[in-house]
């Protein structure tokens, strides 16, 4: 196997509703420092991270004073940007990823294809998430944004994900079980495959 060049990114993405500047190492140790203003979405992206081993360092300055969805979905675009560019060509990896996370009375299941091909499927989850609010200590978390979330790094990373709920009933630990298995998921499809040296696709290319 040829050696993984240094997989590592660091984003800036500034625009009218919010700063954000993100540094991510694919081949961490899952050291993650995450302060987005949303303590919810912090605790999200920390679990996320670690999960993954990913080193993962998150600052985001939104205009939470209006609500919390402009600087969610943003900084889900900049780690998907992140992501997308720390993979690189993508040579050497295993490409394919799943993983099925319990938390208690929660199922949920996620997988991934690093295929170049943008997609993003996210079912399962009971109706009353749609309008359910995760207080925490300051700005709310609604979690009728995981859906943009997965979608959003989804789409900007150019992964196929899917995520699914298989039942449950807590909202925190719907949502936080959904982050993990995404978490494992990457964490399996970016990993190193000692058997490959090129590009995982039998198109050369992904």
């Amino acid at each position: 196997m040829t050696a993984i060049a240094t997989r590592r990114a660091r984003i800036e993405r500034r625009t009218r509703e919010s700063d954000i500047v993100i540094e991510l190492d694919l081949d961490g140790t899952g050291q993650v420092d995450v302060d987005t203003g949303v303590p919810f979405y912090d605790h999200m992206l920390t679990a996320l991270g670690s999960h993954a081993s990913f080193d993962l360092t998150v600052r985001t300055k939104g205009d939470v004073e209006i609500e919390a969805h402009h600087t969610i979905e943003d900084t889900a675009i900049a780690l998907g940007t992140a992501l997308g560019q720390a993979l690189g060509d993508k040579k050497g990896i295993r490409r394919f990823g799943d993983a099925f996370i319990p938390m208690d009375e929660t199922l949920a299941h996620a997988a991934v294809d690093v295929s170049g091909r943008p997609y993003c499927v996210h079912t399962g989850e009971p109706d009353h998430l749609q309008h359910t609010t995760i207080a925490g200590s300051s700005v709310p978390y609604h979690t009728v944004i995981n859906r943009h979330v997965f979608e959003s790094l989804a789409m900007n990373a150019r992964i196929a994900l899917h995520v699914r709920v298989l039942y449950g009933r807590d909202p925190h630990h719907i949502t936080e079980a959904q982050y993990k298995a995404v978490a494992r998921a990457l964490r399996q499809a970016v990993e190193p495959d000692p058997r490959v040296s090129g590009v995982p696709s039998t198109k050369g290319v992904l």
